[in-house]
């Protein structure tokens, strides 16, 4: 027997294979595994919907606000500054400060500007509203994976579906409890808010009604903590939630959890300007319209930080925090199917799964071996090898298999071993027109390879065409293959062939064609 680069490349993957796979198959502590997936585990599945028209209404709330930020810092006197359903109107008072409004106005991408004398009329652009609903959708993607991530779940399924739907699947959900969380985690929108009392008219805020707040600018929002308590406030905020950048769980003078928040540069100085000019006013901090609390101004504050006191839980505080650093959701989303999947049922996917493996792997193992003998020995062992390297790989990377995921390695065992059955074949043919068993071994797989290639090339496109625009399950299956393709393509033709190579010496000195490939000699 002699060693040669295919053998040495063989036993270093088998190697590898094995190393990698062992603590995914004995769930060792340390070292990485695949996770399984919501089908094998048990778990949460939904299909949620986006509100892309409220991401549009929070647009031209953020272009009003920038148009009060900007006339106040520069001591531009503007009236009646509103929002409509259309955009956002003002009236400039001093017409020598037109150029400078305009000028300000130019830098907003994607807003058509309409000026009759001194009255502005803003709008958004049909593209700017296609752009910010499709922007909605996409960070609304990401808000959520972010917010699952820091939640601790493993390998959390977020994806888009269609036009505006998202997909969830959250693997290891086991409890009603846990259900619920991470239920209102993904839908909270965590908006956070800074906005003015309308310190005129709070004081009958009991007796008015939406509409009349509406016509002086206002809206009518509820206390956080006491339903019955209402608060008026601009309706125009003075920064949200897309100026924080942090937000961090912490504990008042009487041990109550409280989120302290900070905001950037900009919201900082926004946030300053105001505060100073507010001396002896009352600022509302607003969370998903509602009012937390409404203190009193005292001084100027600097540093961007502030504080959002409630009555919840230290877990609520987490989550809100969680939710608060991830960042608000553009526009709302809303649970349009919700399916659970119990651990009990995919631990009955897991045993099924099992067996299908163990029985096809059996069948075949024991068919390479009446039928080919020797050389279905030697087909067997890279079929092994094959197995450990797709364990290994997915293990690797941190894959998660899910049931066609199995369905996926099922199917690898039969075209695993596929490739060898091509060769072996091959190989008989030339034995039987009286070609050496050197001869026949080198040209056999020489002329299977074409035929290899072909099939495995083929299906290896196939599968990159399922991973690119399947979903979830489908992915799965289409990882498995694909790991399954390039693993056989490595055990069956390299790995077979440096073990023929290998026992090179002692198969010129044999005659015994029925002992190693289960042919008669002609």
């Amino acid at each position: 027997m002699k060693l040669n680069y295919r053998i040495i490349i063989f036993v270093l993957a088998i190697l590898f294979g094995v190393g990698y796979s062992i603590p995914s198959i004995l769930q060792t502590q340390k070292g990485s595994k695949i996770t399984l997936g919501l089908d094998l585990q048990g778990g949460l599945h939904m299909l949620l919907g986006v509100k892309t028209e409220e991401a549009v209404v929070s647009r031209i709330k953020s272009l009003a606000s920038s148009i009060k930020h900007f006339t106040d810092h520069n001591d531009i006197l503007i009236d009646s500054l509103a929002v409509n359903d259309n955009g956002v109107i003002f009236s400039l008072l001093d017409a020598d400060d037109a150029k400078a409004v305009s000028e300000f106005l130019q830098k907003s991408e994607g807003v058509k500007v309409d000026v009759n004398g001194e009255n502005y009329s803003l709008s958004l652009t049909q593209e700017e509203i296609e752009k910010t609903k499709q922007q909605a959708i996409t960070q609304a993607i990401e808000t959520i994976r972010n917010r699952l991530d820091q939640f601790g779940l493993a390998e959390p399924i977020v994806a888009r579906q269609g036009e505006d739907k998202i997909l969830v699947e959250l693997p290891g959900i086991k409890t009603q409890e846990e259900e619920q969380r991470a239920r209102e985690l993904i839908s909270r929108a965590a908006k956070l808010e800074l906005m003015s009392i309308d310190e005129d008219r709070a004081a009958r805020v009991t007796t008015m009604s939406s509409a009349e707040a509406s016509s002086f600018g206002d809206v009518i929002l509820p206390d956080a903590q006491h339903k019955e308590v209402k608060h008026l406030v601009r309706s125009i905020p003075i920064l949200d939630g897309g100026m924080l950048t942090d937000a961090r769980v912490g504990f008042d003078k009487n041990n109550r959890p409280v989120i302290s928040f900070t905001l950037n540069s900009e919201g900082a100085q926004i946030f300053g300007d105001f505060t100073g000019k507010n001396v002896g006013n009352h600022l509302a901090i607003v969370l998903d319209g509602k009012v937390y609390s409404a203190p009193v101004i005292n001084e100027r504050i600097g540093g961007g930080s502030g504080q959002i006191s409630g009555n919840y839980s230290v877990a609520e505080a987490q989550d809100l925090a969680i939710a608060l650093r991830s960042g608000a959701l553009l526009a709302p989303i809303y649970l349009m199917e919700k399916r659970s999947v119990g651990p009990s049922l995919g631990a009955d996917s897991i045993k099924a799964s099992m067996m299908a493996l163990g029985g096809g792997f059996i069948l075949v193992f024991v068919f390479m071996i009446v039928y080919y003998r020797m050389a279905g020995v030697i087909a067997n062992i890279a079929l092994i090898a094959n197995l450990f390297i797709i364990i290994a790989v997915m293990a690797m990377f941190g894959a998660t298999l899910t049931l066609p995921g199995m369905a996926g390695i099922v199917l690898t065992v039969g075209m695993a071993v596929d490739s060898n059955v091509i060769i072996s074949e091959r190989i008989r043919e030339l034995l039987y027109s009286g070609v050496s068993m050197k001869k026949a071994i080198k040209e056999g797989y020489s002329n299977a390879m074409r035929a290899i290639l072909d099939a495995n090339i083929t299906t290896l496109i196939a599968s990159i065409v399922l991973y690119a625009y399947g979903t979830g399950a489908i992915k799965g299956f289409a990882i498995t293959i694909t790991i399954g393709i390039l693993a056989s393509m490595l055990t069956a033709i390299l790995g077979t062939h440096g073990i023929y190579d290998m026992l090179e010496s002692r198969l010129e000195k044999t005659k015994n064609y029925l002992f190693w490939f289960g042919i008669k000699e002609k």
